[in-house]
């Protein structure tokens, strides 16, 4: 497709100064990313192969794009939310895996440490981020504790004075390249039970008995740029390096995920902004029976769609800028942050697949983004809690609030409820109806995908009282109004089917055919 001009050698020598106009920052950076992506190599090639080049990252490392995440104090850009947004927005529209990077960095280790940290150890670990291109990641998963991670039995205990700890982490990005890790334990207790409470250490994988042994590396289905593995640890960290809660530690990991899964549609608005643009160029490019194929209903249908998730994540983007900054607690917001996360991942997977058939044939291959962003959109959908389980959250949530206030009413309680107030009263004739308290966990899950849908209309009317542009309000707003209306079509529709264990008796459909 063709793409904006940059004069990219002016852009690339442009200093990279923390005291700077954000905007320089930026166009420096993606200019640089459209010179190693494009000019010194093929991305679209590259993509098809594990890891990334150490020229890529190096170049684009030389600018310090973690600066984002870093404290002004310490040399950084200040911690700013439409910051680190806008700089997962920029790499993502060239590489999800890069703004993936960027993510892991930032969200899940730079702003809990800028937080959280013991003040002494925050200057050498954003010093050798500034310049010495570290990364960091986080280990919160376990092979036998996925989304049960309140029950990982990865232990610490007292030992001269540090802190062993010991377990088995998997499915961390950045395995085996990040210099530095936030790991998770809880402490065993002299009897040799392990506490409830979990609490969050940096290891320095290049300090003394703080190495990470990575047992096994996976062979992961997308996202080939960011490796994951299975990693062991048996490690000695020093006091000083264990992360201070506010509170409790559940609640300060609840502060990180819920911050990190409002930071994921900065990822998700460069990657549907660059599917938008290649399937409009692909569609007015392609001709079918003598017209093009942007001229068919169909075809409108779904560029339609994509452009209403463009503004939909736009909505996001702008609501997590306000609301998302380390200076805020954000361990109560799993309502909200539970909606952002779960839809803006459906919306990207849903990009995905609508690019592919649009494209068609072409689009199928691993170096072509929309067929390659199937597979590497779809873990965002898995990854910091399942959609599933997130959407049953949401609505777990919403029913503790409603009996707290003694309201049965589904529009009752939104009205005045503040994320939904305004989406509610615009959709009442579907929402006005006495919610049963005792759903089964499929209408639960049903009708999360509702609600985080009406929170997501929500943002929506906000943006465009702000004065973003109005035609794409209104597609954003008919866009998600349909999707409501179909799931709530599908929630009220009762479907009691259960799988059956021995189904293989009496099923085949060979001894029914009677030649």
């Amino acid at each position: 497709m063709n793409q904006p001009k940059i004069n990219v050698e002016e852009q690339m020598t442009e200093p990279n100064n923390p005291d700077g106009s954000f905007e320089t920052f930026l166009n420096s950076l993606k200019a640089r990313m459209k010179h190693v992506f494009h000019i010194r190599a093929d991305i679209d090639q590259m993509a098809v192969k594990r890891g990334m080049p150490p020229f890529v990252m190096r170049e684009i490392m030389d600018l310090n794009p973690l600066s984002v995440g870093i404290p002004s104090r310490f040399g950084g850009r200040g911690c700013h939310m439409e910051e680190n947004l806008s700089l997962l927005e920029a790499a993502s529209y060239e590489s999800l895996a890069l703004s993936l990077t960027f993510g892991i960095n930032s969200a899940l280790f730079l702003q809990p440490v800028a937080k959280y940290a013991e003040e002494e150890v925050k200057a050498p670990i954003f010093d050798r981020f500034m310049h010495h291109q570290n990364m960091g990641g986080l280990m919160i998963t376990e092979p036998g504790f996925g989304s049960d991670a309140l029950n990982m039995q990865t232990s610490y205990s007292e030992k001269n004075g540090k802190f062993h700890i010991q377990g088995t982490k998997h499915w961390a990005g950045l395995t085996g390249w990040a210099e530095y890790w936030l790991l998770t334990a809880r402490e065993r207790s002299q009897s040799g039970d392990l506490k409830r409470d979990i609490d969050f250490f940096i290891c320095d994988v290049n300090s003394p008995g703080q190495q990470i042994v990575v047992e096994e590396f996976y062979e992961n289905l997308g996202l080939f740029q960011i490796p994951y593995g299975r990693n062991r640890l048996d490690v000695e960290i020093p006091k000083m390096q264990k992360l201070v809660p506010e509170t409790t530690g559940v609640k300060m990991m609840l502060d990180l995920l819920h911050r990190s899964r409002m930071q994921f549609p900065g990822m998700a608005m460069g990657f549907i902004h660059r599917l938008l643009d290649e399937s409009i160029a692909h569609t007015n490019q392609r001709l079918i029976g003598g017209k093009s194929l942007f001229s068919y209903d169909q075809v409108q249908q779904r560029l339609a769609k994509l452009q209403a998730s463009y503004t939909i994540c736009s909505a996001m983007c702008a609501n997590s800028s306000e609301k998302a900054g380390i200076e805020n607690d954000l361990s109560m917001i799993g309502f909200e942050a539970n909606s952002v996360k779960s839809v803006v991942t459906d919306l990207m997977q849903e990009a995905a697949q609508s690019a592919t058939q649009l494209v068609g044939a072409q689009a199928y291959k691993l170096n072509h983004i929309a067929g390659r962003g199937i597979t590497d959109s779809r873990p965002f959908q898995i990854f910091e809690g399942s959609n599933d389980i997130l959407y049953a959250q949401i609505s777990e949530s919403l029913v503790k609030m409603m009996k707290k206030t003694r309201e049965s009413n589904l529009f009752q309680f939104l009205k005045n409820y503040n994320l939904t107030s305004k989406s509610a009263s615009f959709l009442k004739y579907i929402l006005d109806f006495e919610l049963n308290f005792n759903l089964p966990q499929r209408k639960m899950v049903e009708l999360g995908q509702v609600l985080g849908r009406v929170v997501s209309f929500e943002m929506v009317i906000n943006l465009g009282e702000k004065g973003f542009r109005s035609d794409l309000i209104n597609n954003g707003l008919e866009m998600l109004h349909q999707e409501i209306v179909s799931l709530m079509s599908s929630f009220n529709f009762q479907n009691p089917t259960v799988a059956i264990e021995d189904y293989q008796d009496n099923s085949s459909w060979l001894k029914f055919v009677h030649v």
